[in-house]
């Protein structure tokens, strides 16, 4: 068996689609969907990840706002611009870029965005959205994950998953939507004692710890579908994920590439959030 890949770019292009055309239906009522992007510092990967997400609003048509900032800037300079946007009818989306330096507390600026506008879905009342099954905004990466597993008309119901990782970005909001669709979920990370025995058991998998090969494909019920959240380097270099891809491709039914799978579908899924959150305030 040579697993299908779930080819994140194109379904990316799909979504993306989609997203300009409730953005044109909205504009022609006069609103125009606004997200403001806060950069603080030079990182060069966030820099990196800023420029896409601009991009990505330009192409789907929606207005987009972004701030760049010294390294230097207080905490409390920075909390007064989140406010400024929070009260901002023309930004429907604020996203401040992680991580920020170390003098600033992330949590506590998180947790300054209005919740009406958190479309990276980390601010405590989203998290409690999601735990709770009301309507919120989720976060992106796990999103896109659920995407990938619906455009290949997969059926959780039932099913084992199997979520490696359990940070607050991916892991614990994965296993949540997980379970939303009746999976059974089993959340694993460094002190499962036998991960292999765990995964073994999975019908889906979600590789999200930030380390090369911790699945490899002895690990690997055949016939699983695979879904490699983490983003490396190689040796050489080169990006790649958490999945031992090449052996892991021989025994799955499903698998995501990196690159080109996961993280295209994080961007996508805050384009949609972004939509929604100006979709709710013309209804509102």
């Amino acid at each position: 068996m040579t697993a299908q890949l779930i080819d994140g770019n194109a379904l990316s292009r799909q979504l993306r689609t989609q997203v300009a055309e409730r953005v044109s239906a909205l504009k022609a009522q006069g609103l125009t969907p606004g997200l403001a992007v806060i950069l603080v510092g030079e990182n060069p990967a966030s820099q990196v990840y800023v420029r896409n997400k601009v991009k990505a609003c330009e192409d789907t048509g929606m207005h987009s706002v972004l701030e760049k900032y010294e390294a230097s800037m207080t905490e409390s300079e920075l909390l007064a611009r989140v406010e400024a946007l929070n009260n901002d009818p023309s930004i429907h989306g604020i996203l401040v870029q992680l991580p920020l330096p170390a003098h600033m507390d992330a949590q506590k600026v998180i947790e300054a965005i209005s919740p009406a506008k958190d479309v990276d879905g980390f601010h405590i009342a989203s998290a409690g959205a999601l735990m709770t099954g009301m309507a919120g905004f989720w976060p992106c990466t796990p999103y896109g994950c659920m995407k990938m597993l619906e455009s290949i008309g997969y059926s959780l119901k039932g099913k084992h998953a199997v979520v490696i990782g359990r940070s607050n970005i991916v892991g614990k909001p994965m296993a949540l939507m997980l379970l939303q669709q009746n999976a059974t979920v089993t959340i694993c990370h460094s002190a499962t004692p036998d991960l292999k025995a765990m995964t073994l058991q999975a019908d889906v998998i979600v590789a999200a710890v930030g380390k090369r090969n911790v699945l490899t494909a002895d690990m690997v019920k055949p016939g699983a579908v695979v879904l490699d959240v983490g983003m490396n380097r190689d040796e050489a270099g080169k990006l790649c994920g958490d999945v031992d891809f090449d052996g892991v491709r021989q025994v799955a039914s499903y698998i995501t590439p990196v690159p080109g799978g996961v993280g295209p579908m994080t961007i996508t899924m805050l384009m949609v959030n972004t939509l929604e959150s100006a979709e709710r305030a013309l209804a509102a």
